[in-house]
């Protein structure tokens, strides 16, 4: 299946994503700092990353540009995964290149439906 990338400042929403994902047998690997994120995930070479919003230091917003930027990862299919539910936020999220926005609280059936629209 995928290898995919969390990044998320908590990690309790790291932990309930990562069991979500190898349930669905795609290979794990969880990030709680964002300010090393775009490194890493340049480093991994996952097939997806799935990236909080509201974050300390460095939202998902910027991580975001940054991996657009990068010639490396400026390809790679990225969800927005956020408690920021309103119209505009999905709306911005996606301006800002994600493929996909899911909003918390989310259920296993909607990550692992993201999942396979983004990377099949």
């Amino acid at each position: 299946m995928a290898k995919i990338v969390i990044v998320d400042d908590s990690n309790a929403d790291l932990k309930l994503m990562e069991s979500i994902l190898t349930s669905g047998s795609h290979t794990v690997t969880a990030l709680n700092d964002p300010t090393l994120a775009e490194e890493r995930i340049a480093s991994e070479k996952p097939d997806l990353v799935m990236l909080d919003v509201v974050m300390p230091a460095k939202n998902g917003y910027e991580v975001l540009r940054g991996l657009k930027r990068n010639p490396v990862t400026k390809d790679l299919p990225v969800v927005l995964v956020s408690s920021k539910a309103a119209d505009t936020d999905v709306r911005w999220g996606l301006r800002q290149g994600a493929s996909e926005y899911i909003t918390k609280p989310y259920t296993a059936e909607q990550v692992l439906a993201a999942v396979r629209k983004v990377v099949g």
